[in-house]
């Protein structure tokens, strides 16, 4: 699964780079390094990668900073590499659209296994999009095509990076239906995913905020209380 795939590694301190590449290598990974964000856009133009390792620390821009500017524009995983583990830090990066986290400092053996989890469910989501599935979705003025992973508001294109509109996708072909935290980071992230449910909660905050007249208090997105959530139809 490792043979071929590229890791951007994004990080300014030569020595975590080093065995951060030393490992991906050893584990079959091709690498490159980038010392600070103003080199990631070229990077990006100049090559193809699998996966960004994306340190949240960096001289000039933070990796907060980075991670907006290009979630949107690459549809690829997106692992962020953190000293901090105060929650809201980690929360905040999931919610610019990071799909995992890994604290410093870490076993290199579990960065290859985050790196490698992270590629595995990304492939399964690109997978499930070959599947025969209906050709829309609609929830008022909300349209959802998820033979090409498309949807609409109004007329107006979002743009969804992968896990949340795998999210999307499930709980509108499951409307009005509860599912728990735990249900659907099993049934989205998968049971081999190197995490924690919290992540849902992020992801459906992301969602919200692209979905709802008002993300505080939603009418489609509703989170039923000790339960967990439901799309309403």
């Amino acid at each position: 699964m490792a043979e071929g795939r590229k890791i951007l590694i994004v990080e300014d301190d030569a020595d975590i780079s080093m065995v951060e590449e030393a490992y991906l290598q050893s584990a079959g990974f091709r690498t490159r390094i980038v010392e600070d964000g103003a080199q990631v856009a070229a990077a990006l133009a100049e090559e193809t990668f699998d996966l960004i390792l994306l340190d949240l620390m960096l001289p000039g821009r933070s990796g907060y900073d980075i991670c907006r500017d290009i979630r949107d524009k690459v549809d690829i995983p997106i692992l962020m590499v953190t000293a901090r583990t105060e929650t809201l830090d980690k929360i905040r990066g999931l919610g610019l659209g990071a799909d995992d986290y890994i604290t410093k400092p870490f076993d290199p053996a579990e960065l290859v296994a985050r790196v490698s989890a992270n590629l595995r469910q990304y492939d399964r989501m690109q997978g499930s999009k070959k599947t025969e599935e209906p050709e829309e979705i609609r929830i008022g003025d909300l349209r959802i095509l998820p033979e090409s992973w498309k949807a609409y508001k109004g007329g107006q294109e979002i743009r969804f990076p992968n896990r949340e509109f795998e999210l999307l996708k499930f709980l509108a072909s499951n409307p009005n239906i509860v599912f728990s935290r735990e249900q659907l980071f099993e049934k989205i992230w998968g049971y081999d995913y190197v995490g924690d449910s919290a992540t849902v909660m992020v992801h459906i905050n992301r969602i919200r905020e692209k979905i709802e007249e008002d993300s505080k208090n939603p009418k489609i997105l509703e989170t039923v209380w000790g339960a967990g959530y439901r799309l309403n139809k």
